[in-house]
């Protein structure tokens, strides 16, 4: 397949984060969506960023290198490019604050989104679903924000980090970010009914702790 990495303006880049493209034709890609005659809801979930050429949704970085065996380039996927946050316009993969939750055994699983801030910024709220006996003690809490500072960068780090008792995922287990970001931002969540648990946006819309520094 011919991937890149395309910028904002559509250029391919090596070495700095983008959207993970294809510029020709590949061999598994879809020819439709079921239900979408026009072909409406196909063109501009694929080839609506970048004319004619393909985007495939994630975040991405390639990383040219060169050994004894010649030259390669490796690929870093930084998650879903739908789900990137972008506190004081720096694009943030959602998977490089993940990596970092990971290695506490304290938390099940966690959520990253953005909450928007009254000066048009927006703010990174990390919400955290606890193992059974654990609890998110603020020595807890400091430790995570440690952990990310060091492992990722300070604008990786979340202004909130609040323990939800469920996070909302889809029917087929994938936790939907992208519902949870539309609920902190006060809109309405379209197709609840592909939700497993629709209840936890209710739950998370309420809980305290939400607007903390």
């Amino acid at each position: 397949c011919d991937v890149a990495v395309f910028n904002e303006a559509g250029d391919a880049v090596d070495n700095e984060k983008g959207e993970l493209v294809c510029r020709r034709a590949l061999p598994s890609k879809p020819l439709g969506f079921w239900g979408d005659a026009d072909g409406e809801k196909y063109r501009g979930a694929y080839f609506g960023r970048f004319a004619n050429v393909w985007t495939h949704g994630d975040f991405a970085e390639t990383r040219p290198h060169s050994d004894e065996f010649g030259a390669h380039c490796g690929m870093v996927i930084h998650g879903r490019s739908d789900a990137t946050l972008n506190p004081g316009g720096v694009r943030i993969g959602t998977a490089e604050i993940y990596r970092q939750v990971e290695k506490f055994p304290e938390v099940l699983e966690a959520l990253a989104t953005a909450r928007p801030t009254a000066d048009g910024d927006e703010r990174i709220i990390l919400l955290a679903r606890m193992r059974e006996g654990s609890a998110l003690t603020a020595e807890l809490a400091e430790a995570i924000r440690l952990a990310i500072r060091r492992g990722a960068t300070p604008r990786h780090v979340p202004s909130a980090i609040v323990a939800a008792p469920d996070l909302p995922r889809t029917m087929n287990g994938k936790i939907a970010e992208l519902a949870v970001r539309r609920v902190l931002r006060g809109e309405e969540v379209e197709n609840k009914n592909a939700l497993a648990n629709p209840e936890a946006l209710e739950a998370i819309r309420n809980l305290p702790g939400l607007d903390a520094d």
